[in-house]
């Protein structure tokens, strides 16, 4: 039989013995199969983190807008993409605050479903100006995979109560998905970024070998020893070598 390297549109329907009883069900189903390769299209992270907020708008049952806060130091995010500017001021608001659902479910690894920001007592100091922006109601999710918490998934809506059990389990499958994804792009652009900065140490090494007729080991230690002295990355030092054929020391 030939290998069909294409991937048909009914690839991993329902089979012959399925009676249909929960058609919301295969409908999930069937797009939540979509959505992971979708995802797997996609050679950057920046590209899986847009790809998440614009698709996870359309699965959430009530989401209007989306976002995904990533930490930086001491308890503090960032908002790494948003579908909408009412989700991305959202995350300013939360960042100049230092409060707000989306940093609980970072932070603190739970789900956060908020019915109500405008009566909200957790964040006061979010709640009067998240209304400004017509934010009333959230759920927020946390991605991670084993070992690794990567940010939090969080959907908004104009309107008070407006996710509902349901709007929780579907966000809950979906940022599984996200996540792994998520995981596997950021995996392969480190092992892309060693790979190029291994060759850019190779590179520099060889000038040192051939411009001081010297052995591989005794060129990378006198790059060591230059990124030590200047407080710089070996690759950054490597890379400036192979520029401007100079050693900084």
């Amino acid at each position: 039989m030939a290998h069909n390297d294409t991937i048909s549109a009914t690839a991993g329907r329902p089979s012959a013995h399925d009676t249909g009883t929960s058609s919301h069900a295969d409908d999930l189903a069937q797009r939540l199969t979509v959505l992971a390769r979708d995802l797997q299209r996609f050679s950057s992270s920046q590209e899986v983190l847009d790809h998440i907020v614009s698709t996870v708008v359309e699965m959430v049952p009530g989401a209007q807008d989306a976002t995904i806060t990533v930490a930086q130091q001491r308890k503090t995010a960032r908002s790494a993409a948003a579908s909408s500017d009412r989700a991305r001021l959202f995350d300013v608001l939360q960042s100049e605050t230092s409060q707000g659902p989306c940093l609980d479910a970072l932070f603190e690894q739970e789900t956060v479903r908020v019915d109500d920001l405008s009566t909200e007592e957790r964040w006061p100091d979010l709640a009067a100006r998240a209304e400004e922006l017509g934010a009333r109601s959230m759920v927020c999710f946390q991605l991670f995979v084993t070992g690794n918490t990567l940010g939090s998934l969080d959907v908004l809506a104009t309107d008070p109560g407006t996710f509902s059990d349901e709007s929780e389990r579907v966000g809950l499958l979906f940022a599984t998905h996200a996540a792994i994804a998520l995981a596997d792009a950021q995996e392969l652009e480190n092992v892309r970024s060693a790979l190029a900065n291994r060759d850019i140490i190779g590179q520099a090494k060889g000038i040192l070998m051939e411009r001081f007729k010297i052995t591989a080991d005794e060129a990378f230690h006198l790059l060591v020893t230059a990124s030590q002295q200047t407080n710089r990355k070996l690759y950054v030092v490597a890379a400036d070598l192979t520029h401007s054929g100079t050693l900084s020391r």
